[in-house]
C-alpha cells in the first residue's frame, strides 16, 4: 500500500473541496445573510487541514494501484463528509450537535436526502445553497471531477474512476482516456443542470429556487429549500420538469452520450435497460392510480395522476422529492414506494438503489432457471441488450444481491435494537441504503427525532448505498491489508 501517494491525494483533493465553501459564502453575501463567516471560516481550516496532509509528502508520485485507489475513494468520501459538517456546526442560526452535522454532510454528499434540519424557510440562504450543493458534487462523484481536472494528481485516475463509478460493469470507456471520460460525464451533468435550473425559472420558480432545485434534481438528492419539498411550489408545470430531469438524471450517462453523439433518440428505447426502467414506473405509476381512483382519494383524475407520477417517479429514481405526504397514502402504497427504491436508477447515473440493470439480470436469470426445469438439457443464455451476459457478472450480480439484503437485515435489526420501532427501523434503513431520503413512521418528515446512534448507523449505510457496498467493505477485510 502506498500510504504517502494516498496521503497527498487526499491532500490535494480536500484542498480542492476548500474552496466549494466560498460559493455559498458569496451567495449569502448576494442575498444578504447576516453572517456568512461560518463557510469562510471553514475555508480556512479545510484548506490549511489539505495542505498539511499534501506539503510533506508532495514529492511521493506514482502509479496507483487498485487497493490504493480504493482507499482513496473510502476516505475522502469519509474525510469529507466529517468536514462538511463544519460550516453546519459553525452556524449559529442552525445550533446543531455534531451528530447531527455530519448525519447531515454525509446524506447530502451521498445524495440521499434525509434530513434532520427542520424549519427550512427560516434559514438563511448560504446553509440552504450549500446542502443544495454538496448534493450536487455528489451526484456524479466528486472524486471523477478531481481525476477530470486534476493532472496535477501525477498518477493514474482509472483506479479512482473504477471504485467510484456505479453499476455492475465498470470498465466501459467513452472516450480512450479516463481523463477525458470523466470530463465528458461532467459535461453531460453540468448541461442537464443548467437545462433543469432554466425549466424551474420558466415554469414558476425564483433564481435561488430554481438552481437550488437543479442541484438536487440532477444529482438525485431530494434535498428542497422549503419545508414543503415540491409541494411548496404546488404547480404542475414545477411538477412535470422535475419528473422529466429525475427521469434523465436517473438513466445511464453513457447512453445521454451515445444518444447525443449519434443524434438520434430512438437509443433509449433500444436499450434493455432503460425500456425495462420505465416498465416498471409505468407499473408503479398504474397502480397507486387505479387504488386512488377506487377509493376516491384525490379530488379529480388530473391530480390523482399528477400526484402518483410525481411520487412513482421520485422514489423509484430515489430523489426522495414530495409533493404529498405520501406516508398517509392509503393500505399498501407507501410500502409499495420504499420497495420500489430497492431497484434504483440504471446502472451509470446518478442514482442510488442496487441499478436496474441488476434488477433485470436476476429476473432474466430467474426465468432462464424456470426453463431449465423445463428443458434440462438445454443452453440457454442471459442476453442484455442482444448480447449473451458472461456468467462471472450474473455470479457477480447475484453475490451483490445476496449481500445487499443481509447488509439491510443487520442494519434494521441493529437500528430496531437502538429503540425504533419496526416500520420506522425498515423505511430508515431502506432510505439510507437506497440513498432515497424519505421514510415512514418517525422518519416520514424528518430523521431529527431518533437517537444518535440510528443516526451513525444510518450515515455508515448511506456510504455503503453510495459506493455500492463492496468498495466500501473490501477496506474492511484482513485480506484487503495483506501484501
Amino acid at each position: 500500500m502506498q500510504y504517502f501517494v494516498i496521503l497527498r491525494i487526499l491532500g490535494l483533493l480536500l484542498m480542492l473541496f476548500s474552496f466549494t465553501q466560498l460559493v455559498p459564502m458569496i451567495v449569502g453575501w448576494l442575498c444578504g445573510d447576516v453572517d456568512v463567516t461560518p463557510f469562510l471560516k471553514a475555508f480556512f481550516v479545510l484548506l490549511v487541514g489539505g495542505a498539511v496532509a499534501w506539503y510533506p509528502v508532495r514529492s511521493y508520485s506514482s502509479e496507483l494501484r487498485l487497493r490504493d485507489g480504493f482507499l482513496v475513494v473510502i476516505l475522502f468520501w469519509t474525510v469529507l463528509g466529517v468536514s462538511g459538517a463544519l460550516p453546519l456546526l459553525l452556524s449559529k442560526q442552525l445550533d446543531i450537535s455534531i451528530t447531527d452535522a455530519v448525519f447531515e454532510s454525509i446524506s447530502a454528499l451521498t445524495t440521499t436526502g434525509a434530513t434532520v434540519i427542520t424549519k427550512l424557510d427560516d434559514l438563511p440562504r448560504s446553509i440552504l445553497f450549500y446542502r443544495q450543493q454538496l448534493q450536487w458534487l455528489g451526484g456524479m462523484g466528486i472524486i471523477v471531477l478531481a481525476v477530470a481536472i486534476l493532472p496535477i494528481l501525477g498518477v493514474g485516475g482509472s483506479q479512482l474512476f473504477r471504485a467510484e463509478t456505479p453499476g455492475p460493469v465498470k470498465d466501459s470507456k467513452l472516450t480512450p482516456r479516463i481523463k477525458e471520460t470523466a470530463k465528458l460525464l461532467w459535461l453531460i451533468y453540468f448541461g442537464f443542470t443548467v437545462a433543469c435550473a432554466i425549466s424551474y425559472k420558466v415554469a414558476g420558480m425564483n433564481w435561488f429556487d430554481a438552481i437550488g432545485h437543479s442541484f438536487s434534481t440532477v444529482a438525485i438528492g431530494g434535498f428542497s429549500t422549503h419545508d414543503k419539498s415540491m409541494g411548496y411550489f404546488e404547480s404542475h408545470a414545477i411538477d412535470s420538469v422535475a419528473i422529466v430531469f429525475m427521469l434523465l438524471s436517473s438513466a445511464n450517462f453513457s447512453l445521454h452520450f451515445l444518444v447525443w453523439r449519434k443524434r438520434s433518440p430512438a437509443l433509449y428505447f433500444k436499450d434493455s435497460e432503460f425500456r425495462f426502467y420505465l416498465y416498471c414506473i409505468a407499473a408503479v405509476t398504474l397502480t397507486c392510480i387505479v387504488y386512488f381512483q377506487i377509493g376516491h382519494f384525490f379530488g379529480s383524475i388530473s391530480e390523482t395522476v399528477y400526484k402518483s407520477l410525481f411520487q412513482a417517479v421520485s422514489m423509484i429514481t430515489t430523489t426522495g422529492f414530495t409533493t404529498a405526504e405520501y406516508a398517509y397514502w392509503p393500505s399498501f402504497l407507501p410500502v409499495l414506494l420504499i420497495f420500489s427504491s430497492f431497484m434504483g436508477g440504471c446502472a451509470g447515473s446518478t442514482a442510488g438503489g442496487m441499478k436496474v440493470v441488476r434488477v433485470l439480470l436476476l429476473f432474466k436469470q430467474g426465468i432462464r432457471e424456470i426453463i431449465r426445469l423445463i428443458h434440462p438439457s438445454a443452453r440457454i443464455s442471459v442476453k442484455l441488450n442482444r448480447k449473451p451476459v458472461p456468467d462471472a457478472v450474473l455470479q457477480a450480480v447475484w453475490g451483490f444481491f445476496s449481500v445487499y439484503i443481509g447488509i439491510f437485515v443487520i442494519l434494521m435489526l441493529l437500528v430496531m435494537a437502538s429503540g425504533l420501532d419496526q416500520v420506522t427501523a425498515f423505511s430508515a434503513v431502506a432510505a439510507t441504503l437506497n440513498n432515497l431520503g424519505p421514510g415512514l413512521g418517525d422518519v416520514a418528515s424528518n430523521f431529527a427525532p431518533i437517537n444518535d446512534f440510528a443516526k451513525w448507523l444510518l450515515s455508515f449505510a448511506m456510504l455503503l448505498g453510495r459506493l455500492e457496498i463492496f468498495t466500501l467493505l473490501v477496506v474492511l477485510t484482513p485480506m484487503f491489508w495483506r501484501q
